[in-house]
């Protein structure tokens, strides 16, 4: 029963299974040896391994699939390196973008002892190419709720990304926002996950619902407000 409290199943067949990841949470087990997504996934399937097909920092939550066997994870895994995956976050950040949507690129280096990544806006040694599009969609009275594309996959990208147009996620000290949310969570949420069935080839779409917190709330309300207005 402890398990299934902190297990929120999106979908589960014999194939794979994906899960809305608590904020807070590792993807799978990291260097403190806390209890991690991955642990609970393979309780909750009752065999091991499973294969983590996507992973999230562990302050951020949303969608994470899983495969059952080797095969399908090389078949999912095949599908986010060809980018035929569709891929969908919603981040609450403070300052306003300097335009309501558009595309950023950037070049990334990674610090592997800070564990950080820097965006850069011409190429630098060892840096790759990162990029995503957002829009604005809503606005409460201190935060601004984006919707966001990444087109790449890499360490960090819309987290440094953002941090580079002066838009840090809410709580993401690291990348500077001012101050860190009490549960050390930040405000970027995996929302959905649209990819092909690995047998039939019909779509798949994941949606994970935003964490049960005030501004979270606060920022679906207003947005979806927005969206039944512009209809």
């Amino acid at each position: 029963m402890r398990e299934k409290s902190k297990l929120s199943v999106l979908i589960n067949n014999d194939l794979f299974i994906a899960c809305n990841k608590a904020p807070g949470m590792a993807t799978q087990p990291d260097k403190t040896g806390d209890e991690c997504l991955l642990d609970l996934v393979e309780v909750r399937c009752k065999q091991r391994p499973v294969h983590a097909v996507n992973r999230l920092d562990r302050p951020v939550s949303g969608v994470v699939l899983f495969a059952k066997t080797k095969a399908i994870m090389t078949e999912l895994t095949d599908q986010f390196r060809h980018k035929t995956v569709e891929k969908v976050y919603l981040a609450v950040v403070q300052n306003e973008p300097p335009e309501p949507g558009g595309r950023l690129v950037h070049y990334l280096q990674k610090n592997q002892i800070k564990n950080i990544a820097t965006a850069h806006a011409e190429t630098q040694p060892g840096a790759e190419l990162a990029e995503l599009h957002y829009k604005v969609i809503g606005k409460t009275d201190r935060y601004f709720l984006l919707e966001i594309h990444p087109v790449s996959g890499k360490h960090h990208q819309i987290r440094a990304q953002l941090a580079a147009i002066n838009c840090p996620i809410k709580g993401d000290v690291k990348y500077g926002a001012r101050r860190s949310n009490p549960d050390r969570s930040i405000h970027l949420h995996a929302w959905k996950l649209t990819f092909e069935h690995p047998r039939n080839g019909s779509p798949v779409e994941l949606v994970a619902d935003v964490p049960d917190e005030p501004l979270w709330r606060s920022a679906m309300g207003i947005a979806a407000h927005d969206d039944s207005d512009g209809n």
